[in-house]
C-alpha cells in the first residue's frame, strides 16, 4: 500500500485510510460460497507518539468482523479469527510482502507525517467563537431555552458546561454531535431547558486547548416589571421627540406666515 492522504493531528495522535472494496483484493478471505452481497475492508493506521520518534503502522483485514491485522511491532499477521488463520500463516511466508509491510512505517507513516507538519495540520490551533441565544416556544412570554454555539475551532476536543448562578447544570442541557465545518474546524451547540426568574445569571463555559482558560458568555434573566419600565420609558421618549418635531413644524409655519411690521415716520 503506497502512501495516502492523512486527516488532522496533534501531538500524540493516530490517522487512518480507509479503503472499501466491493470485490476482494490481493488478501483472499477463504470461503466456500460467499453470501450475495459483502464487503472486504482494510485499514491502514499510523500511531505516532512524540512526533515520529516512535511510530507503530497498522493494517487491520475486516470481513464483517476483524479477522487478521498486520503489527510493525511484532513485524508479522495476527489473526484474530479462525477465518484469518491460515491466511496469517500464507501471508507470514511471503516474504518480498512482509518486506514490504514492514517498510511501511518509513514509506508511508513518517513520509505522511512530514507532509501533514508542512501543511501545519500538526500543532495546529484554532480558538472557538461563543455564542448565546435566547429562544422560546408557543406564545410563552419567557424564553424556554438557552443555546450556546461554539464555532469554528481546532482540535476538536472542547468541554462546554451551562451554570446558573455559578451551579453547573446537568438536567436539561442536550448537546449536538461535533461537527466538521469542511476547513479543518469544528462547531457544536450546547443546549439548556430552563424556566428563567428574575435576576438569574445563566453562562456558557468553553474550554479549549487554544484558550489560556475558561471562556464565559452571560446572558440574564429580565423581570417582567423591569421589560415594561424599560418598554414605557422608550414609548414616552418617542412621544416626546413627536411632540417636539410638531411644535417646531407650527412656530416655524406660524413665524413664515407673520407680517414683517414697517417702521413708522414722525409725524410733522
Amino acid at each position: 500500500m503506497g502512501p495516502g492522504g492523512m486527516p488532522g493531528a496533534g501531538r500524540r495522535w493516530a490517522g487512518a485510510v480507509l479503503v472499501t472494496l466491493a470485490v476482494l483484493g490481493p488478501h483472499v478471505a477463504r470461503c466456500t460460497e460467499p453470501p450475495e452481497h459483502f464487503l472486504y475492508q482494510f485499514k491502514s493506521e499510523c500511531l505516532y507518539t512524540n512526533g515520529t520518534q516512535r511510530v507503530r503502522f497498522l493494517e487491520r483485514l475486516i470481513w464483517d468482523q476483524q479477522f487478521a491485522h498486520f503489527d510493525s511491532d511484532l513485524g508479522v499477521y495476527v489473526a484474530d479469527t479462525e477465518l484469518g488463520e491460515p491466511d496469517a500463516k500464507s501471508w507470514n511466508r511471503q516474504k518480498e510482502w512482509m518486506k514490504y509491510n514492514r517498510g511501511e512505517v518509513n514509506r508511508f507513516c513518517r513520509c505522511n507525517y512530514r507532509v501533514a507538519e508542512q501543511g501545519h495540520a500538526i500543532d495546529r490551533s484554532v480558538k472557538p467563537k461563543v455564542k448565546v441565544s435566547p429562544t422560546k416556544s408557543g406564545a410563552q412570554a419567557h424564553p424556554d431555552t438557552l443555546i450556546c454555539s461554539v464555532m469554528g475551532f481546532y482540535p476538536g476536543g472542547i468541554e462546554v458546561k451551562w451554570l446558573k448562578n455559578r451551579q453547573e447544570q446537568t438536567a436539561g442541557v442536550v448537546s449536538t454531535e461535533l461537527m466538521q465545518n469542511g476547513d479543518w474546524t469544528f462547531q457544536i451547540l450546547v443546549m439548556l431547558e430552563m424556566t428563567p426568574r428574575s435576576g438569574d445569571v445563566y453562562t456558557c463555559q468553553v474550554e479549549h486547548s487554544s484558550l489560556p482558560g475558561p471562556v464565559t458568555v452571560l446572558w440574564e434573566a429580565q423581570a417582567d416589571s423591569a421589560r415594561s419600565k424599560m418598554l414605557t420609558g422608550v414609548g414616552g421618549f418617542v412621544l416626546g421627540l413627536i411632540f417636539l418635531a410638531l411644535g417646531l413644524l407650527v412656530f416655524l409655519r406660524n413665524k413664515k406666515g407673520r407680517p414683517v411690521p414697517q417702521p413708522t415716520g414722525l409725524l410733522s
